[in-house]
């Protein structure tokens, strides 16, 4: 992956991040309303999670100007975007999580797997992953 498509791809999930994160932020009840689910208890711990994505909206953008500097905001990223379809599918196995939740894996993560593979990938190759 080139240079711009690296720095592209990076500035496209920091608009997507920062805007879903306001989204659940400000309209905590609107996705579970969109998919037909009961509205958490504690509606706050969504609303932690919608920050939490805003957050690393603003690491991807400032990740984009400099991917082979910066990967290590990338592979945060990327952890999250494994981890996170990993704790849903264990929790949905186990009876904890209704299926509707996986509706956020879509866009929040599995979107991004090939992008972010391929911008770590070529961070790899041309770094050999030095941190400085």
């Amino acid at each position: 992956m080139t240079q711009k498509g690296m720095s592209l791809t990076l500035k496209l999930a920091a608009i997507y991040n920062v805007i879903w994160g306001a989204w659940v932020v400000l309209f905590p009840n609107h996705f579970f309303e969109l998919v037909g689910m009961e509205p958490l208890n504690h509606i706050m711990i969504w609303q932690g999670m919608g920050m939490v994505i805003g957050v690393y909206g603003l690491g991807y953008w400032w990740a984009s100007y400099n991917p082979l500097v910066h990967w290590p905001i990338v592979a945060v990223g990327m952890l999250g975007k494994l981890f996170g379809p990993l704790g849903f599918f264990m929790n949905y196995l186990s009876g904890v999580a209704p299926f509707e939740f996986f509706y956020t894996l879509i866009t929040n993560d599995f979107i991004w797997w090939i992008p972010f593979t391929l911008i770590l990938k070529e961070v790899h190759v041309q770094t050999k992953w030095k941190l400085t």
